[in-house]
């Protein structure tokens, strides 16, 4: 099976049916879940968290939407497509972030839950008793967001290019701002109800599309084992780094690199908002247990990247290669049913991002730094309007600058979404670490994984000589260790010199389990 890049996008009238119905359902779906479980959405805690109401069921299909979006979809098997083994980095990091969620969020959500607090900011303000250290929790998140919610449009962007909407005259512009806009208005009615109902549909779909494709490709192609040695001709005729197995100098980076986003994955503010929307401890437990599974169909979507290898399909960007690689396997109907599958994996993420962002930014920006005396129902309405603008501002980037800027803002997202790490994870199990420390801390992680990303041209592995040897390191990790050296270095010496220690709203028992009634 070959495809030419001519034939890679194609519009047709029964896949474009197939992908409006179900783009149809989920609005009216995100639209009726201001009805589901009802509350009081002029409470931000209704309206961000959904009333900290989720149970294990929903939960896990809230977070599963949450972490494994369009861009996951699109954007790993391209990697693969590219470079080959390397891009599998994806599947052990996100097996390695839920022990790491399994000991950290249930105290997390105990701390919250028991002061009223919606973000990892409130968290960091209560415990250390600094609105510095929480403004720069804050910024962080809200500024890391805001590249990750680009990214999903740029995944929607892909799918309306494979629709073959130019075919038409009216551009890819077009249908993203009419998602947008459905986006937009269904999240600022429903809040976070919206994407938890929405991901129900949306995994359901992305499992029969991976299923489906899993087991129809391999078929036409001739099986696996076709598929991988197709693959692995068609590395050793590119050269270089490449291959469907690692190469020696690509252990360490591979390495580093998965553990440094497991780091990272759930102090972004989207996993965090979805974490603490969890009904207790105990669901979010189960979650970190079961969570897992998503992790097959990570690497069976993986695969993807080696089927369209061998299938030759042949694409000047490799983000199009699963697009096309759909478009080439399958009748247009069903292919319009994967495509809204992928749509659906954008949008339910872009919600919740929008979501995380807004609430960060109306507790821990607006009500501290602006307006002190917000009623609730003012402090529901400025999140709602900020979860306008976040969009809207992911909007215009897409629209307006280079695909490549939103993916390398978004790549030093996570080297920045790592320097919280000592704040808000040491800072559930010790006090030791001071608020201004951490605050140096931080400042010296940011500055450093900046500068060393921009010095690597925004590329997230820096080589690191080592004995005489050079070693691949992700510079998220190089930065994290330069913030911890800071912070320990500088808490034994601000404790000396301070008079008088912050207050700490926590106690010991804040982070434990409430008994039963």
């Amino acid at each position: 099976m070959t495809l030419h890049p001519e034939s890679a996008a194609r519009f047709d009238w029964s896949a474009m049916g197939v992908f409006v119905f179900f783009f149809a359902l989920v609005t009216v779906l995100g639209f009726v879940a201001a009805r589901w479980r009802r509350g009081d959405l002029a409470q931000l805690s209704e309206w961000g968290l959904g009333g900290r109401r989720f149970g294990s069921f929903v939960t896990w299909f809230l977070l599963g939407g949450d972490l494994y979006t369009a861009y996951t979809l699109i954007a790993v098997p391209a990697l693969v497509y590219a470079v080959g083994a390397y891009g599998f980095f994806a599947m052990p990091y996100a097996i390695i972030a839920y022990p790491i969620v399994f000991m950290t969020m249930p105290r997390l959500w105990n701390a919250c839950k028991k002061h009223g607090w919606i973000t990892s900011a409130d968290f960091v303000e209560g415990r250390y008793g600094s609105r510095g250290l929480a403004l720069a929790v804050a910024v962080t998140g809200v500024v890391a967001t805001m590249p990750y919610i680009a990214l999903q449009l740029v995944g929607l962007e892909v799918v309306f290019e494979a629709m073959g909407f130019g075919a038409l005259g009216i551009g890819k512009e077009t249908p993203l701002l009419i998602a947008f806009v459905i986006l937009a208005l269904y999240t600022y009615s429903s809040g976070l109800r919206a994407p938890a109902m929405i991901a129900f549909v949306k995994d359901a779909m992305l499992y029969i599309t991976v299923i489906a494709a899993v087991v129809v490709i391999p078929i036409k192609l001739g099986g696996y084992g076709h598929i991988f040695h197709a693959a692995q001709q068609a590395f050793a005729a590119k050269g270089g780094a490449t291959g469907i197995v690692l190469k020696p100098d690509q252990y360490w980076p591979f390495a580093t690199l998965a553990l440094g986003s497991a780091f990272a994955l759930f102090l972004y503010p989207h996993a965090t908002t979805a974490t603490l929307s969890a009904s207790g401890p105990q669901t979010i437990r189960r979650n970190a247990v079961w969570l897992p599974a998503y992790s097959i169909v990570l690497i069976l979507v993986s695969l993807l990247g080696y089927m369209a290898l061998a299938a030759h399909i042949h694409v000047k960007d490799s983000s199009m290669a699963v697009p096309a690689l759909i478009n080439a396997s399958f009748p247009p109907w069903f292919a319009g049913f994967c495509f809204a599958a992928i749509a659906l994996g954008a949008l339910v993420p872009a919600a919740i991002m929008s979501i995380g962002a807004a609430n960060l930014f109306t507790r821990n920006i607006w009500k501290p730094y602006i307006n002190e005396k917000l009623t609730d129902k003012q402090e529901s309405r400025i999140a709602k309007n900020v979860s306008l603008l976040v969009k809207f501002g992911a909007l215009l980037a897409v629209l307006y600058l280079p695909t490549k800027f939103a993916i390398d803002l978004q790549l030093l997202g996570g080297i920045w979404m790592l320097q919280i790490f000592p704040t808000v994870i040491c800072g559930l199990f010790t006090r030791w670490l001071c608020a201004s420390a951490l605050l140096a801390g931080w400042i010296a992680g940011m500055a450093m994984g900046s500068a060393l990303a921009f010095h690597q041209g925004l590329k997230p592995v820096y080589a690191l000589m080592i004995g005489g040897q050079h070693y691949g390191i992700y510079i998220g990790l190089l930065a994290l260790a330069a913030n911890f050296v800071v912070t320990i270095v500088a808490t034994p010496i601000v404790a000396a010199i301070r008079r008088e220690a912050p207050r700490d709203c926590t106690q010991k028992v804040d982070f434990e389990d409430a008994l039963p009634d």
